[in-house]
């Protein structure tokens, strides 16, 4: 036998060993028998304990079938790996038309598919005869084992304070093995679709191993690329876009400088199918293949016996295309996938580092129960002075917060600010300094970069700080620098600045280190972003503040946990507007500090307030300590989902309610009135969500609970009269 055929011999025969395998395998799972047309017979949003996630064969052995009561998703195993069904069982629909691969790799300059198959002529839809006839794509990773197992912890959550959730998700991660051919053949990829308990979520990431006895270069990768179903027709190009399929799609690679989501969405895109010349469009621009994909190359290099871990990516499909409905999907993603974001302590913004007045501001926090002070912006306090004098200064103080209970913590400011020349993000449009997303940056992977981050961590261990106000984080930035010790050049740039960070978030999560980070770092270990205010608007009067406030409120609790976000007040001054726009004297205005407190509080939303004292009188204290004791006392309905009831618009009332089915207090709504006289309106409270069918025993603030009968859209109607200028609150259990 010539040594062509030896090699064919033997591969022929390891081939039938892994498909040997595979089929034993799976043979061993449940098997999955259920039709797409069967509904979700349950809401998970009310109970979502009725879902388990598991991993299943199906009825002819060759797939892989990861499901819960929600979703489920079909992975062909023979002749090599491919998604073949993507059911939304909470609708019935099938959302995929065409098969592909799972994703692709760039090694060495040569493009590899992650498993797929190939042979499906039509792309508009999918028959479950023609799978049988397709064959495994040309240059592929070919699957050849698999391994179901929980979900592991991606990262270590030190759970040191309250927090509404502090559960971490649980479910099946399957684990495929893939096996490279040819020149990549001692190469491997293991990728993971991991499935929620609780949650109609899928996840996906990779690792790709490298075995051989040569370094790889990984230019780039696509982690999925799913064709779905369009979800209407269009024959031409509509001026406000096309629709595209009714699902949420996020990773955890976030960097656009930005509070939320949709604003620093960088690796999700819906392209074009050119291919699927069957579409209702005439041009063939419809928007329906799903890629994800980091946003420029990673050009990492995989030495001998080393791996590479790509992001994380997550989706989940909605039910509805209802507002609320949908918000209520991803406040449950966040809280679910990320639970640290439920923390939500009760913090000062302190202005000053005068020893006596952080010591007054310590025994003020004590005596009307905040938990936490996090030295400001402007304040003098430098992280990066990590002399033994500065350590022990802020240790001393630090100690004082500890021996009244109160955390301590402080702000740093990292991008947006000149370092050097030499240190500096070099842009690649200029080959200059400067251009960056906040001007000039310095580049995290530069010597500087590395050091700064080592200084932060000393300064947080040594003086026992227990927050961290990160400002400027991170926005994506490219840095074409040769010169810089932890990067190559301008393709690797934005990974492994990304990651640095990322990095440093995890660690300081493990720690029980709490995080204000005004970007979108939430999936990376971040506590709380933004609300999304404008910084201006705080040198508005003070009575103008309030509406806005408000509004914040409202329209920034849709798709985030309100304890994900901060706001602002601004008890001395910010921007500008002087006496007329600042709370000092604090018992002077003690209308709107109230109402601040109450209107942030009461929709579970932590502000910062911003000063040197948290009151100036006894009056002002018992203010204080009456509100904070309030939220106390309702703190797991008010740190619950909220439903948005109507819009601050300073003509007539406005209201949120928080709603919880596992809680004693189903409900809390809080009712604003904005005019100069009393008003009686009927205000229709929707109890859907409290889990209450029948009839509900509500209170207005702490009275006299009255029983009252839910309608047939389980909704309630008070008579309520709200103070001129006021508020009032109604409890629902």
């Amino acid at each position: 036998m010539n040594k062509r055929l030896f090699i064919l011999a033997i591969l022929f025969l390891s081939l039938k060993t892994y498909s040997q395998n595979l089929e034993q395998k799976i043979s061993a799972l449940p098997v999955f028998n259920e039709l797409a047309s069967t509904k979700t017979p349950f809401d998970w949003i009310i109970t979502p304990e009725k879902s388990k996630a598991g991993g299943y064969a199906s009825l002819d052995r060759k797939s892989i079938v990861i499901a819960n009561a929600m979703v489920w998703r079909t992975l062909r195993v023979f002749p090599n790996l491919a998604t073949t069904d993507y059911v939304n069982r909470m609708t019935g629909e099938r959302m995929l038309r065409f098969v592909e691969g799972e994703g692709s790799i760039c090694i060495d300059g040569k493009n590899y598919s992650i498993g797929g198959l190939q042979g499906q002529q039509e792309r508009g839809y999918l028959l479950e005869d023609w799978i049988e006839g397709m064959t495994a794509k040309d240059s592929a990773f070919i699957v050849e084992d698999f391994e179901i197992r929980p979900i592991q912890e991606k990262f270590h959550w030190k759970r040191n304070r309250w927090a509404l959730n502090t559960e971490l998700p649980t479910g099946k991660d399957v684990v495929f093995t893939l096996r490279g051919k040819d020149e990549i053949k001692d190469v491997r990829v293991y990728l993971h679709l991991a499935i929620y308990d609780r949650l109609p979520v899928i996840s996906k990431w990779f690792e790709i191993e490298n075995n051989s006895d040569r370094t790889i270069n990984i230019d780039s990768f696509i982690l999925e690329r799913l064709s779905m179903f369009e979800p209407e027709s269009q024959s031409g190009s509509p001026k406000d876009g096309f629709m595209l399929p009714n699902i949420h799609v996020e990773s955890d690679y976030h960097c656009g400088g930005s509070f939320t989501q949709r604003e620093t969405n960088s690796t999700v895109r819906w392209v074009k199918d050119p291919e699927y010349t069957s579409q209702r469009n005439y041009s063939l621009n419809t928007p329906c293949i799903l890629e994800v994909a980091p946003p420029i190359s990673p050009n990492q290099r995989v030495a001998p016996d080393e791996r590479l871990q790509s992001f994380c990516n997550f989706e989940m499909p909605f039910d509805s295309y209802d507002r609320e409905r949908k918000g209520l999907f991803t406040r449950h993603f966040y809280s679910t996938i990320a639970p640290w974001t439920t923390q939500n302590p009760i913090f000062l913004h302190l202005t000053s580092t005068d020893p006596a007045t952080v010591r007054q501001a310590v025994d003020q926090c004590a005596e009307t129960g905040y938990e936490m002070i996090i030295i400001s912006f402007g304040s003098g306090l430098n992280m990066e002075d990590i002399s033994e004098e500065n350590i022990a200064r802020y240790k001393s103080l630090v100690d004082y917060a500890h021996s009244r209970g109160i955390e301590m913590g402080c702000y740093s400011l990292l991008a947006s600010r000149r370092v050097s020349e030499d240190t500096d993000c070099i842009n690649p449009k200029t080959g200059k300094t400067g251009g960056m997303t906040f001007g000039n940056s310095p580049c995290l992977c530069s010597e500087w970069g590395y050091d700064y981050f080592n200084k932060l961590e000393t300064f947080l261990e040594r003086t026992g700080m227990s927050c961290l106000e990160h400002d400027g984080s991170y926005p994506g930035d490219i840095c074409a620098s040769t010169a810089h010790a932890y990067h190559r050049g301008e393709k690797d740039s934005q990974w492994n600045q990304f990651y640095k960070i990322a990095t440093f978030y995890n660690k300081l999560l493990a720690n029980g280190v709490y995080m204000n980070v005004p970007d979108f770092y939430l999936l990376n270990g971040s506590t709380k972003t933004s609300i999304g205010y404008r910084e201006t608007n705080w040198s508005l009067p003070r009575e103008r503040q309030l509406i806005h406030a408000r509004q914040l409120n409202y329209d920034c609790t849709w798709n985030q946990p309100p304890s994900s976000m901060w706001s602002f007040v601004p008890l001395v001054q910010y921007h500008g507007g002087g006496d007329a726009a600042t709370l000092e004297p604090l018992n002077e205005h003690l209308y709107e500090y109230r109402t601040h407190m109450m209107q942030n509080y009461g929709a579970g939303v932590q502000a910062c307030y911003r000063g040197p004292r948290l009151y100036d009188t006894e009056e002002t204290k018992q203010v204080v300590k009456e509100t904070i004791s309030w939220y106390k006392k309702y703190r797991r309905i008010l740190n619950s989902d909220i439903i948005h009831l109507r819009k601050p618009d300073a003509r007539d009332w406005d209201g949120i309610m928080h709603v919880n089915p596992k809680e004693k207090e189903r409900a809390l709504a809080m009712i604003y009135n904005p005019l100069n006289e009393d008003i009686t309106r009927e205000i229709t409270l929707p109890l859907y969500y409290t889990g209450l069918s029948k009839k509900a025993h509500i209170r207005e603030q702490e009275g006299k609970a009255r029983v009252y009968k839910l309608d047939g859209k389980q909704c309630v109607t008070l008579t309520v009269t709200i103070p001129a200028r006021g508020y009032t609150w109604f409890v629902v259990e």
